[in-house]
């Protein structure tokens, strides 16, 4: 039986190194070699446009045989609300409130025939508890803050079911369609993608410690610059990313501080492909505490200790005094301090606008056509975010370049958080919030509701003082 498998095995053994060396030289050629120099060949563009034409021919022949089966296909309401709401002040609804329920206004003139004297406006009435009963139940059935955790669902099928709930069995065509993606994606694409991150993540460490071994000059700080650039590009290809980049001359120069919306944790390496930073972060253990360590070795990031985190004028410090040296990297910084869907940006925490220097806002878009970028940390683990990413189609986002912006005279941290936050959601096609994005594990601040208490009672003062001068 030996002299009979030893022919076969000889066979398999050549069969697997031929397999590896064109493995490996097709990932060479076009793939490692084309990130070293920033080239592209279109592949990735004309497997959007492919892409796309599947997408769309997909969804047209599911609303047609949902609609001749009576299927709901679509969800009866969008990302805007489930709840019709005009935008009208807490003064306009309590008018309306107390002339409906009661027959007075504020003002206190009478809209119906009553005997007796009317109450004094500046009174609390019984109808004014509606208005805030009202907006209690509409922001438990139509949370405009829980929605912004929970992933996009689109209204189109890019033959992911992780994409849209409501698509049901239509045809068999379909059905074999997306089995097909399925052997694409988990068959073909993963592995590739995992052989680039492995390569990239390995170039990245192996690299770095080796230049963290070379006197600090221009000959170190070229070097690093082009080995991150090359291993973030590896990294790019290795979730089939397809970024637009839009405004390069408003890139963040050094000595400033770059802030961006955050919805990934992939967002790093988005903007990192086009241009170097320093990065901001607590130091972990295992191989992220690797990359770390190996990081910082070539490059001056800024890495706190658990215990440093929350000392926030240890961290100002730290930052401020980066940003003094014109010579050193932009700073990189999510102020929302937590991920959200790709569909607003959320209060900016005010620590980073608080640093004297310049500010370069960035916005990210991420199309949802092609893969979910939003990492639900409440629900997927990294790694489990990470192989989810990497069994999607691609990863589709725009990217703008803000110009720069500063502090103006007269003007605090927070005014100063809130004008680049609107910008950034402004250029984004996102919505503006004022909420923390806190609120995704923690409870709503007392002073919030201390505002909302301080309006109500404005408004019964501001009414009994108009009287007194009457």
């Amino acid at each position: 039986m030996g002299p009979f498998m030893s022919p076969f095995n000889n066979l398999l053994c050549m069969l697997l190194g031929i397999s590896f060396t064109v493995w490996f030289t097709l990932l060479l050629v076009f793939i490692i070699v084309p990130a070293i120099f920033g080239l592209s060949f279109g592949i990735r563009g004309l497997y959007m446009k492919t892409l796309l034409k599947v997408f769309k021919w997909a969804t047209v022949r599911m609303e047609r045989g949902a609609k001749e089966k009576n299927h709901l296909l679509y969800k009866p309401y969008s990302l805007n609300g489930i709840i019709a709401k005009e935008p009208t002040s807490l003064e306009e609804e309590l008018k309306e409130i107390r002339r409906n329920g009661s027959s007075r206004d504020l003002d206190g003139s009478a809209s119906s025939t009553t005997t007796g004297p009317s109450p004094s406006t500046s009174e609390f009435e019984m109808s004014d508890t509606f208005y805030f009963c009202r907006r209690g139940i509409e922001s438990i059935v139509d949370d405009e803050v829980t929605k912004r955790f929970t992933a996009e669902e689109l209204e189109s099928w890019n033959l992911l079911t992780r994409s849209n709930y409501n698509f049901q069995h239509i045809s068999t065509r379909l059905t074999v369609l997306w089995g097909l993606g399925v052997v694409i994606r988990y068959g073909f694409l993963l592995p590739l993608r995992l052989t680039l991150a492995i390569t990239g993540v390995s170039l990245l460490v192996v690299f770095t410690t080796m230049i963290g071994f070379l006197p600090n000059g221009r000959v170190k700080h070229f070097l690093s610059e082009k080995v991150h650039l090359m291993c973030y590009r590896i990294c790019v290809r290795a979730l089939t990313a397809i970024i637009t980049y839009h405004h390069s001359e408003n890139k963040p120069k050094n000595g400033g501080i770059c802030v961006a919306n955050h919805t990934s944790p992939i967002d790093v390496i988005i903007l990192a492909s086009d241009g170097c930073y320093a990065m901001v972060g607590q130091i972990h253990g295992g191989l992220m505490g690797l990359i770390q360590k190996s990081m910082v070795k070539a490059c001056p990031h800024i890495w706190f200790e658990r215990s440093e985190v929350k000392d926030r004028h240890l961290v100002a410090k730290r930052l401020s005094d980066h940003v003094k040296d014109k010579s050193k990297l932009p700073i990189l910084i999510f102020p929302e301090g937590t991920c959200i869907n790709n569909t607003s940006v959320m209060m900016f925490k005010k620590g980073s606008f608080e640093i004297a220097s310049t500010v370069y806002p960035v916005a990210i878009k991420y199309d949802p056509r092609f893969g979910d970028a939003f990492w639900n940390s409440s629900k997927f683990g990294m790694v489990n975010y990470l192989l989810r990413m990497m069994s999607s189609w691609a990863i589709v986002c725009s990217v703008w370049y803000l110009p720069p912006m500063s502090r103006q005279e007269g003007e605090d941290a927070v005014q100063f958080a809130n004008r680049v936050k609107a910008a950034i959601a402004r250029q984004g096609g996102l919505v503006d919030l004022l909420w923390d994005g806190g609120l995704k594990r923690g409870k709503v601040k007392d002073t919030f509701k201390e505002e909302q208490q301080k309006l109500y009672s404005k408004i019964l003062v501001g009414t009994q003082e108009n009287r007194s001068r009457s």
